[in-house]
């Protein structure tokens, strides 16, 4: 099995769609309570579709990987973007900022290259490593 889909939310289709698409997603579906969106990286998609209200905070957070983290925030901060929390280096070795989106969801775009599937707390053969992926930064 792979997780390929998840669907949030959203107050206002349209400004969840603006939203996504201002975070660099490619709208593939649109209607007038529905949106879907690729990911730029490994097939997977994500929507947004129409409620009356939100949920309150359950503490999910949907996760966004990119490599050069730092450089996309500065870009989308330029496009006016507010982010809750800049970008931090985390105890488990991921760097993280985070946002909302219009609905209020609570969005993490981070980056943790090896250390997303393999940290060294990794249950398992602790002597496996996957090819090592280039990191713009050392975590």
């Amino acid at each position: 099995m792979n997780l390929n889909q998840i669907t949030l939310p959203a107050l206002d289709v349209a400004a969840s769609a603006a939203f996504y698409r201002t975070l660099g997603f490619r709208q593939i579906v649109a209607t007038p309570s529905y949106a879907r969106f690729e990911c730029g990286d490994g097939g997977a998609t994500f929507s947004v579709h129409a409620v009356a209200a939100v949920p309150p905070e359950t503490g999910v957070v949907v996760y966004f990987e990119h490599e050069a983290l730092d450089a996309l925030v500065d870009e989308l901060k330029g496009k006016g973007v507010v982010f809750t929390q800049d970008t931090t280096d985390q105890r488990w070795r991921w760097r993280e900022a985070r946002l909302r989106d219009p609905a209020g969801n609570v969005i993490c775009l981070y980056w943790a290259g090896d250390n997303r599937r393999y940290p060294p707390w990794r249950i398992g053969d602790p002597t496996f490593r996957p090819a090592t992926r280039t990191s713009p930064r050392e975590l």
